[in-house]
């Protein structure tokens, strides 16, 4: 943990905001390219369940593709450990080219043979194969048509395939049967706190999910946000099925 990181990164998020670019690539590259050495540090300390969410995760009983959706530096992918091994292959797909160099950075320090870091739309972007496994982490909420990646997703996914998920959410104000339910100062503080640097926390991400895929793991927490004390975000981790 370094504060002069922390600092330069508290910075560039309160005066690179994420709205200036002509579209959501432009936007994406205006707002994290000035973070991008230190983003992991920080990032490991606001975005809680990343690693829960990895390790959760039933991977192929031989080989199999996962690519993860949004994936930034790549430290998603070491969540996994030692069963980055058992994959043949796996992809990190991203828009953001500045988040992508450490993301290939990573993958040449640590040599791993079947990772590659990818940059493309996620709405539109078509894998050689039909994976095994698609994830986001934190990644749902910062793209605007969440609703089509998630299609794609599914679209893209073999039948039996599985999704992982995890992101800050709100509830909705009358949720699900079983589900937490969020005060009316939560479903409205932490969107609007996001939303300044485009991270888009929303109550329809688990409703949509949980009626697309079968749910196989639904958690549902609080994590501490660096320099708010005693103030806790709600995020969620998802797994589900695609049908057969």
């Amino acid at each position: 943990m370094s504060l002069i990181g922390d600092l330069k990164i508290l910075f560039h998020m309160l005066t690179a905001k994420a709205g200036s670019g002509s579209d959501h690539k432009d936007r994406l590259e205006a707002f994290y390219k000035g973070q991008r050495n230190a983003y992991d540090n920080f990032r490991k300390r606001l975005l809680h369940g990343r690693e829960r969410m990895m390790k959760l995760l039933p991977l192929p009983v031989q080989g199999g593709t996962l690519i993860d959706v949004g994936g930034g530096t790549g430290s998603n992918i070491e969540a996994l450990g030692d069963r980055i091994t058992e994959l043949d292959h796996i992809e990190i797909v991203d828009l953001c080219e500045s988040l992508l160099e450490v993301a290939k950075e990573r993958i040449e320090a640590r040599n791993w043979k079947n990772v590659l870091a990818v940059n493309a739309d996620a709405t539109n972007y078509q894998p050689a194969k039909s994976p095994d496994i698609v994830t986001f982490s934190y990644s749902l909420t910062m793209i605007p048509d969440w609703f089509a990646v998630i299609d794609k997703a599914f679209e893209m996914l073999k039948p039996g395939g599985l999704i992982g998920v995890v992101d800050f959410y709100v509830s909705r104000k009358w949720p699900e049967k079983g589900m937490k339910k969020h005060s009316a100062w939560t479903r409205g503080f932490w969107p609007a706190w996001f939303s300044y640097d485009n991270v888009f926390v929303s109550p329809e991400h688990l409703p949509y999910l949980m009626n697309k895929f079968n749910p196989v793991i639904i958690e549902e927490w609080r994590g501490n946000v660096p320099y708010m004390l005693g103030m806790k975000a709600p995020y969620y981790v998802f797994v589900g099925r695609k049908p057969f």
